[in-house]
């Protein structure tokens, strides 16, 4: 089930939503929530609910260790070991079967493990409560429901972004449930669900044909219409499904950070991380760069620790060496700033710097979304050869940017950047402030309305993040 979905839209969330009215005590509401979160789960991974619930089990009472004095180093210990052995053992069994068999004479049997939706954000979380505990005591969950709640929430379970335990610790036994946050919650769900169903699954439909595409082929304008809009497909996405997940949490009355901030609109590639994917950036600089010893130990060593946390950024999207490039060549980059052979800073040079960053975004993608780094490596060359071919392969690209596309596309760039914010912050205190907000609440029905449309006419509607 995704939050796209017409079950999920019709049937799930109202129902969901009606009952939690119902319910007045906030014990009775953890209850609801985590059931309604388990059958989300288990509508499409039945067999994954008991590996979560298993997981939140064992997470629940390495908590409750960490919280002693005696046993809370070894059960952080322990904490590492499952979380991250259980997502090693799912995800990249085969990955490391197959590399040994292509680096040593052997014949490893190569097995096929169905990998579980949403285990990377899980385990991730439940690794959080654990740590969380252990640096502040007094923040264990006596509570298993708690727990529960806390990592199999489902509008934060499948896709993140990934709660961090201490964002969140009071919010589990107390919140509100407002009119306002009711209606702020839906009016950014309906938003996330414009991104995903108007603009990411039509920048999707031409990426994808892209990408089938025999790179030999391909002329240098497909190549590049192709790697932009993968780009505007998964930050449309991603940040859509992150709209979602903050809507529907502030519905439930959690209030969840901020994922993105107009990434495409960053002037170096660190500001890009301060912008792209934040639980993320932010979870692997909590919980792995500050305990490495952060920026604390000398260049060499932050250099190591930076570089140490750029190949586990792009190693936890898969099992792949197409993600580990993609993350070391964003860390490649960083520290090329870091080090001031890429002036990041520099004022006059900020257009200049900005067409860098989304140049080395934009490449790095192709990469990031190839099946292989052949393919890859191929799409890239295409980019850059300048060379039009007019054969077959290049028709049909052109052919899918109908003026529906296009449309979309343009709405893309123009929402990519902070232009909405800028608006609103000039209204903001004028006459013409109750106006807008009267056009902005007809604009999420219009939207609403148009994504019900497209879901009913259209079978294409994935969520890329599912596969990480």
């Amino acid at each position: 089930m995704t939050f796209s979905s017409v079950i999920f839209l019709f049937v799930f969330l109202p129902v969901t939503f009606v009952l939690y009215c119902i319910c007045t005590k906030n014990s009775l509401r953890n209850i609801l929530l985590v059931t309604a979160s388990l059958i989300f789960y288990a509508f499409g991974e039945p067999a994954a609910v008991f590996i979560m619930i298993i997981s939140v089990i064992i997470n629940y009472f390495l908590g409750l260790a960490a919280s002693g004095e005696k046993h809370a180093k070894p059960a952080v210990f322990a904490a590492v070991l499952l979380n991250i052995g259980l997502l090693l053992a799912f995800k990249y069994t085969g990955f490391f079967a197959s590399l040994l068999n292509d680096i040593l004479p052997v014949n490893i049997p190569v097995p096929r493990i169905r990998l579980p939706i949403g285990i990377s954000f899980f385990t991730f979380q439940g690794l959080s409560y654990v740590i969380d505990v252990y640096r502040d005591k007094k923040s264990v969950q006596k509570s298993l429901m708690s727990v529960l709640l806390y990592i199999s929430f489902f509008p934060q379970l499948i896709a993140g972004p990934i709660v961090k335990y201490h964002d969140i610790e009071s919010q589990l036994h107390k919140r509100e449930l407002t009119a306002d946050r009711v209606a702020r919650g839906v009016n950014r769900f309906i938003t996330g669900l414009g991104k995903k169903v108007l603009i990411a699954n039509q920048m999707g439909l031409v990426a994808d044909t892209v990408f089938t595409l025999d790179a030999d082929k391909l002329g240098s304008g497909a190549a590049w219409v192709g790697a932009v809009c993968y780009s505007l497909q998964i930050f449309f996405d991603f940040s859509g499904y992150s709209d979602m997940a903050i809507g529907l949490g502030c519905i439930f009355g959690f209030d969840f950070r901020e994922n993105f901030n107009y990434p495409f609109s960053a002037g170096s590639m660190q500001d890009f991380w301060r912008r792209w994917h934040i639980s993320l950036s932010t979870w692997f600089k909590e919980y792995v760069y500050i305990p490495l010893g952060g920026n604390r130990k000398g260049k060499i060593r932050t250099d190591i620790n930076k570089i140490t946390v750029f190949f586990l950024t792009g190693f936890w999207h898969g099992a792949n060496f197409t993600f580990i490039v993609w993350g070391l060549l964003h860390g490649f980059f960083l520290l090329l700033e870091n080090h001031g052979i890429i002036p990041s800073k520099s004022k006059k040079l900020r257009p200049f710097l900005h067409i860098y960053t989304l140049l080395v975004v934009v490449v790095t993608f192709v990469i990031f979304r190839a099946d292989n780094m052949t393919q890859g490596l191929k799409l890239i060359a295409d980019m850059f050869s300048f060379r039009s071919y007019d054969n077959a392969a290049d028709h049909t690209v052109f052919a899918l940017l109908n003026p529906l596309v296009t449309v979309s596309f343009i709405f893309g760039v123009i929402l990519s950047t902070p232009v909405v914010p800028k608006i609103k912050e000039k209204l903001s205190g004028t006459k013409a402030m109750p106006a807008a907000g009267y056009i902005g609440y007809t604009g999420t029905l219009v939207i609403y309305a148009l994504c019900v449309l497209s879901l009913i006419s259209s079978t294409y509607n994935p969520f890329i993040y599912f596969r990480f």
